[in-house]
């Protein structure tokens, strides 16, 4: 279903596909992205090619290569 709404949304120009931040298994529910350690639990950090930044204090953590 998921790949069904994936191939409407790159049909329909302006929309974006939603990203998910959880993951489900079983009974727990666990986050696929890091939090900010600044800002809390609440606050996710993006995931780019060479850092993780934080989009609401711009804190930055950049990644080993």
């Amino acid at each position: 279903m998921a790949e069904k709404a994936a191939a409407k949304a790159k049909e329909e120009p302006g929309k974006k596909l939603k990203a998910t931040l959880y993951e489900v298994k079983g009974e727990s529910l666990s986050r696929k992205t890091r939090s900010c350690p600044k800002c809390g639990g609440g606050i996710f950090m993006a995931a780019h090619k060479d850092r993780f930044a934080c989009g609401k204090c711009s804190y930055t953590e950049f990644r080993k290569v």
